[in-house]
């Protein structure tokens, strides 16, 4: 049985960081490219940042130089370290592992930047 499943998420004020957590059980963790999407209610879930085993990384335009994923390979883990918060970065966060067909989604987590 696949599981992900994030933590980290919360309340920040405007300028602040949080780092989110997605364990992953139930895949060969090292075959799967990670991610972090987010979603905000009436719109499309969006990407965030996606990650290879290798370490290549990809983030969306509007979360460069913010945002950075890293994985752990022994610990089944990707990241998702947020600095310098927006009010526009509110959302719930998903974390996803996909590999060829298969592809897997965590609960989600809700992240909320708010003074």
């Amino acid at each position: 049985q696949v599981q992900l499943v994030e933590s980290g998420g919360g309340l920040v004020q405007p300028g602040g960081s949080l780092r989110l957590s997605c364990a992953a059980s139930g895949i060969i963790f090292t075959f799967y490219t990670m991610g972090w999407y987010r979603q905000v209610p009436g719109n499309q879930r969006e990407l965030v940042a996606t990650i290879l085993s290798g370490g290549s990384t990809n983030y969306a335009d509007s979360v460069k130089g913010r945002f950075t994923i890293s994985r752990d390979n022994a610990k089944n883990t990707v990241y998702l370290q947020m600095n310098n918060l927006k009010p526009d970065d509110t959302a719930v966060y998903y974390c996803n592992a996909r590999w060829s067909w298969q592809d897997y989604w965590g609960q989600g987590t809700q992240v909320t930047v708010s003074s």
